[in-house]
């Protein structure tokens, strides 16, 4: 997954907001969100040639997502699949503290990664790129973007989609408002990317929040809220290579 958008108790009746696309290439074999059969109480996509998920919630309100580090001078295969990071979390019972304390000592394990976990209360945060303070950290109420680099790095997707979904807080939530603020498709501009350092003919195709390619793009837009209830929303809009829509998800999860 390339871009995640949310907002953590920045809203008294909404305590989580998410609007998050899946980046990935279009020959690699996925199954849409579900309920796990061997772990009923999970619902998340499932990547079949890893096993693991890019995101995904669970019966007892906890909810993770990843997302890869772009680093092109790190290319070399990883013993250990980005999925596992965020499957192994929703299957556990551990705490996010705990779980990530424990990552640590294996996170080189894996390739560059950005990882969320939440418990249904707090939410952390953790990277093996051991950026900001290089550990694991709560966050504190927000609102936040994240995609291929550390937390809340500026690039145009990011800094367009927080202002986005800061103004979708005026109103109620819905999965249409929420998806609006991942769908941009226009490409940043050779000055806005240089401003960040990023330069190359990928870099510019990466840069729309939604990715239109016959090779690789945007498989899937999923949109999360929890309700003051403690109800969880969650839609998945699956999509072909073209851009357009080939089926959606839909569940409320007590």
């Amino acid at each position: 997954m390339c871009l995640i958008l949310f907002a953590h108790r920045a809203s008294a009746e909404y305590p989580l907001l998410v609007a998050a696309n899946r980046d990935e290439f279009h020959a690699r074999p996925t199954a849409a969100s579900d309920f796990w059969q061997e772990h009923p109480g999970v619902l998340a996509g499932r990547d079949l040639e890893a096993g693991g998920t890019w995101m995904g919630i669970s019966a007892d309100r906890r909810f993770a997502a990843v997302t890869n580090y772009r680093d092109p001078q790190r290319t070399a295969p990883a013993p250990r699949s980005r999925g596992e990071l965020t499957s192994l979390y929703l299957t556990g019972d551990q705490s996010p503290r705990d779980y990530l304390l424990e990552l640590e000592d294996r996170a080189d394990d894996y390739a560059g990664f950005n990882l969320l976990l939440g418990d249904g209360k707090d939410l952390w945060y953790f990277s093996n790129q051991r950026t900001g303070n290089g550990g694991p950290r709560a966050l504190a109420p927000g609102i936040y973007g994240l995609s291929n680099a550390a937390l809340d790095t500026p690039w145009p997707k990011v800094t367009r989609g927080k202002q986005a979904l800061q103004q979708l807080l005026a109103g109620a939530p819905t999965h249409e408002r929420l998806a609006v603020t991942v769908s941009d498709r226009e490409l940043a501009t050779p000055g806005q990317l240089s401003g960040q350092g990023l330069h190359g003919e990928m870099d510019q195709l990466l840069s729309a929040q939604f990715i239109v390619n016959p090779t690789y793009g945007t498989r899937a837009t999923t949109t999360l809220w929890q309700d003051a209830t403690g109800r969880r929303h969650w839609r998945e809009t699956s999509f072909a290579p073209t851009g357009e829509p080939s089926g959606a998800v839909e569940k409320v999860v007590p």
